[in-house]
């Protein structure tokens, strides 16, 4: 009997130790971005993001500021925030981030990022002041290593199979955006 509620306790102690691991947010107004911002600011080594929008001045400044601290960002959008207005694409590469754009036929809808290989952000926020502000959506701050990995092997596909951006560093067009996403043979790395 001993051994079963030693057994037992071990389990509810494990459960436990995983519910510890994991932070939730809402929006609007619930706290997400200033979460996201949170985890940039304490990434020291790599910063992975895949994201299907990303227009937020404030999520923007903190990546370059991680930059300043040569933590290595690499993000990966959906094709269409090349040529998006407010998309902070154009800002990241004109400031030499590594950003791709996936190459699938639907859209990259993914919404994850991963910090140091030690903490993962994911749900429904896109990282837009919108997302902040008005819209109803959720926040995931995951600490779990096996769950973190899933997520880097999943950051790994979606690196190597996406594009570079047509602009160089200045935001000059290296080559038209329709023509990376028709024949993105001469647009990847």
């Amino acid at each position: 009997m001993r051994i079963i509620l030693l057994i037992l306790t071990f389990y509810l102690a494990a459960d436990l130790c995983k519910a510890d691991s994991i932070q939730v947010y809402f929006s609007p107004n619930g706290g997400c971005q200033g979460a996201v911002v949170a985890e940039i600011k304490k990434a020291s080594q790599t910063i992975d993001i895949a994201m299907y929008y990303l227009s937020s001045r404030e999520i923007a400044q903190a990546l370059l500021k991680a930059q300043e601290r040569n933590v290595r960002v690499r993000i990966v959008l959906d094709q269409g925030q090349e040529i998006e207005a407010a998309s902070k694409s154009g800002y990241l590469v004109k400031h030499g981030f590594e950003v791709r754009y996936h190459l699938g036929f639907g859209l990259m809808h993914n919404k994850f990022a991963i910090f140091d290989g030690k903490s993962l952000i994911t749900g429904s926020f896109n990282w837009t002041s919108t997302a902040e502000e008005r819209n109803e959506e959720n926040l995931l701050i995951i600490n779990d290593g096996d769950t973190i990995e899933k997520y880097q092997r999943r950051f790994e596909y979606l690196w190597g199979t996406s594009r570079v951006d047509s602009r160089d560093a200045r935001g000059l067009e290296v080559f038209p955006s329709w023509f990376c996403t028709t024949f993105h043979i001469f647009c990847t790395n």
